[in-house]
């Protein structure tokens, strides 16, 4: 069995490759070639946290993975990950264990690259700014996606720790080679956006859409519990939204839960799934779209596609 740590995954991954592989895995996905299960999750509200199972299969390029991630906002407050995960890979021809990974690094760059394949199909082609709220590690890959998709000259970061945001400025101007400011607040940060991205872990909206200029993208990713959301319920209503998947959406996207259950749409406000729009069987943005929305709870064959990717980087 192999054993591989995040550093052995941040050596070997790019986010370029990750989104092509990404995109990819939910080209399959249109075409019928995944076993998906339902993810599983465990509520722990002694300690304030999750801990859910994601099996999937892709038939196609016969990559089966599961993970387990585990989702404890307060470790922050003790140094820790707020999201920490582990993969395990079989061989689908025997069930063998082939692999088992640290997928805490594999899980960002899966995340950030589903919101670069959203961005690819919904963000403005002549998007020059973003705005980030999250200075986490999940910030940092949503913001490296958004800049890998489309020519980004600028970023505004807000998070409500103003040392994380500082941070965040200081490593992502010298990763990406872009100016990277720190905001004083959301509205600050979404004033001049283009793409706008959502990763923290507030249950309630730190969106609104009076902040957004009239032509712009959002992709939320943060909130994954029912009664949790980043953005409020005009932006929802007022956008043309894509989402990850229906079936984990149904159970878990606050975000869209919430607006449904206010009245304030149905779920024919829903203009397509991510597959729909790779496959080509729905258009993504167009020339009369103002706010475009994407919101994604995260699907097991993200973790399948990207893992197999670390293998055969490897010649395993």
């Amino acid at each position: 069995m192999l054993f591989l740590s995040d550093a052995d995954i941040e050596k070997l991954l790019t986010m370029d490759e990750t989104i092509e592989t990404v995109e990819q895995a939910f080209k399959e996905y249109a075409k019928g070639n995944v076993v998906l299960p339902t993810r599983s999750t465990i509520m722990v509200p002694k300690y304030n946290g999750s801990i859910s199972f994601m099996p999937s299969y892709l038939t196609g390029l016969d990559a089966q993975a599961t993970k387990i991630i585990s989702i404890y906002p307060d470790n922050r407050k003790k140094g820790l990950s707020t999201t920490v995960a582990w993969i395990v890979v079989n061989d689908p021809e025997t069930g063998m264990v082939k692999a088992f990974m640290d997928a805490t690094y594999l899980t960002a760059m899966r995340t950030g690259a589903i919101t670069g394949v959203a961005a690819k199909y919904l963000a403005p082609k002549d998007a020059k700014t973003v705005a980030i709220f999250g200075a986490g590690v999940q910030g940092r890959t949503q913001t490296w996606a958004a800049c890998t998709v489309r020519d980004i000259k600028k970023v505004y970061v807000f998070d409500l720790y103003p040392e994380a945001r500082k941070k965040f400025a200081e490593d992502m101007s010298k990763k990406l080679g872009i100016e990277v400011i720190p905001a004083a607040s959301g509205e600050e940060a979404c004033r001049d956006a283009d793409i706008v991205l959502t990763a923290t872990t507030s249950p309630k909206p730190v969106l609104k859409r009076e902040w957004l200029k009239d032509k712009v993208h959002v992709s939320a990713i943060g909130a994954f519990y029912p009664d949790w959301r980043e953005l409020d319920t005009a932006t929802v209503a007022e956008s043309k939204l894509v989402i990850d998947d229906m079936e984990g959406i149904e159970l878990e996207a606050g975000d869209i839960l919430i607006p449904i259950e206010e009245g304030a749409i149905t779920w024919d406000h829903v203009h397509a799934e991510l597959k729909e729009l790779v496959s080509g069987k729905k258009k993504g943005r167009t020339p009369e779209d103002t706010v475009t929305v994407f919101k994604s709870v995260g699907i097991a064959i993200q973790d399948s596609s990207v893992s197999n990717l670390v293998l055969r980087k490897l010649g395993y």
